[in-house]
């Protein structure tokens, strides 16, 4: 049972939540806490109704608002709260491939999770808010199999629900020759596979490659690959394996191996808030002994880390 951390607010009002954050946002000092306790404590559809209520309150645009008014991490937060889930994962994007410099792993953190409807509705957004075809765009700013492979998770075709098990050794056994071999068609059949197999049938795959090798074929991929293609293929196994823990090890690497990487945090945080942060939550503790909570307290400060821990939600023991 997958579960966010953030639900519908009960009574809910949008009227008098989009006046209450145009007094947030119209005073002298702006109330970054009256923000963070509207816009934290709703999903996201009733932030989309906030937003019009308040359109038609004061004739302007909340987001626009929102970044006249905050700055830094903070402004990053808020305003990634006011996009809905395909427009965000398309803003994300845009943003990694057009960048000063591509963000690989952002690429890979999203198109190695998301569904075949969640990319088709990313790939709908990102035509509407950048007026450019997301795939045309990958394929001219990344590169090699790595390029290919994202190419191929953005076609969005997945098989779903289909798993025949009379294939699954044939699969391995292609996977397997794949990680001895290295030649380039080896690595076409490799994310062809990957990208393409339902979850259902890749499951039984890896264990079939597992009898076959006496691998784990994570190790397999780590041992044989390198750089961001074997990163992006690590990641495909371990999303078909088990999404929260995927992102909970994510969350980790961007907390501790790269001093707070705050955009990733952010990332991960919005973008699972409503499908499976809690989950994430339980995997950080099981896995790491600190809960998510308690790491994010000592990282960031301010107003930052209020609006992550609202995101988070934590519990008393979280501290």
């Amino acid at each position: 049972q997958t579960q966010g951390t953030i639900l519908p607010a009960p009574n809910f009002n949008p009227i008098m939540d989009a006046q209450l954050l145009g007094g947030a946002l119209q005073g002298i000092s702006c109330e970054k806490d009256v923000l963070i306790e509207i816009l934290t404590q709703r999903c996201n559809s009733q932030r989309l109704m906030i937003a019009e209520a308040y359109r038609d309150m004061y004739g302007r645009d909340l987001i626009t608002d929102l970044k006249e008014n905050l700055s830094h991490h903070f402004k990053e937060v808020m305003v990634g709260l006011m996009y809905p889930p395909a427009s965000y994962d398309a803003h994300e994007l845009w943003h990694a491939l057009k960048g000063v410099d591509i963000e690989e792993k952002c690429l890979i953190d999203i198109l190695a999770s998301r569904s075949n409807m969640e990319i088709f509705q990313m790939k709908e957004a990102y035509l509407m808010q950048y007026n450019t075809d997301l795939q045309q765009d990958i394929n001219s700013e990344t590169s090699g199999h790595f390029r290919d492979t994202l190419m191929n998770l953005a076609q969005g075709t997945r098989m779903e629900g289909y798993a025949d098990p009379s294939t699954a050794a044939q699969d391995a056994m292609i996977l397997w020759e794949a990680c001895q071999q290295k030649t380039g068609e080896h690595k076409n059949m490799l994310q062809m596979i990957l990208c393409n197999r339902s979850h259902q049938q890749l499951w039984m795959v890896f264990q079939e490659f597992q009898n076959i090798s006496g691998q784990d074929i994570v190790d397999a991929i780590n041992e044989c690959y390198d750089g961001y293609f074997q990163e992006l293929l690590v990641a495909i196994v371990l999303c078909i394996r088990d999404k929260p823990s995927y992102f909970a090890y994510r969350l980790y690497n961007a907390i501790h191996d790269f001093g707070f990487h705050n955009k990733t945090v952010i990332r991960i945080l919005i973008a699972r808030s409503e499908t499976d942060l809690m989950n994430i939550r339980q995997r950080y503790k099981e896995r790491y002994g600190k809960s998510l909570f308690h790491d994010i307290k000592h990282f960031a400060s301010g107003h930052y880390e209020s609006a992550l821990l609202a995101i988070c939600a934590g519990d008393t023991e979280d501290y």
